[in-house]
């Protein structure tokens, strides 16, 4: 382990010190903003959020959440993914009210691929499906909110999530089965 990752693993361990906040930030703030330059990389083109605004606002949702304290790398990076998967919803769930108004309509999704998703109305099915996916195998789901939401490779989501590259695809194989399966069952309703 190196010395800054050994340094963010002792923030970590510290809890919720205003100054450990404020010596945590710049130690990630690159690799945030990998994670969100990433997942912006799959999002439609005419996205109005952009990645540094991606990492402020999800910054901003894990030091409002007091309550958290992060044992591990592991565990911090998995709460910043599934902090970048809210504001991404918050943000869909925002662009699809005023462009849709209150009768909005269910679109069918069969066949999109749950990796390549952008439109609003999308992004919550995918929530909606990923939310359902965490009751039925919470390490799918948190696999499939490291590779989707924050972008990582298998390698990184290997080492975040400390199990195997095969484990991480066997996992990210089955995920990306079941939330496609969620995703055209949601589409079949009107």
């Amino acid at each position: 382990m190196d010395e800054r990752k050994r340094e963010v693993t002792a923030i970590l361990k510290g809890g919720e010190a205003a100054d450990g906040w404020s010596q945590l930030l710049p130690l990630v703030y690159d690799e945030l903003r990998q994670l969100a330059a990433g997942q912006m990389g799959r999002e439609r083109g005419e996205h109005t959020l952009q990645p540094t605004a991606l990492v402020h606002e999800a910054w901003m949702r894990l030091v409002d959440d007091r309550g958290l304290s992060w044992s591990s790398r592991r565990h911090f990076f998995g709460a910043a993914a599934q902090a970048m998967r809210r504001v991404l919803v918050d943000h869909a769930r925002k662009v699809a009210a005023s462009k849709r108004g209150g009768d909005r309509q269910r679109q069918p999704l069969i066949g999109v691929d749950p990796q390549v998703m952008g439109e609003p109305e999308q992004v919550l099915a995918l929530d909606e499906a990923l939310t359902t996916l965490e009751g039925e195998d919470a390490r799918a789901a948190e696999v499939a909110r490291l590779r989707h939401f924050a972008g990582l490779s298998v390698a990184e989501t290997a080492q975040t999530l400390e199990v195997s590259e095969r484990t991480v695809m066997r996992e990210w194989s089955f995920a990306r089965a079941r939330l496609s399966e969620l995703l055209a069952t949601d589409g079949g309703e009107s």
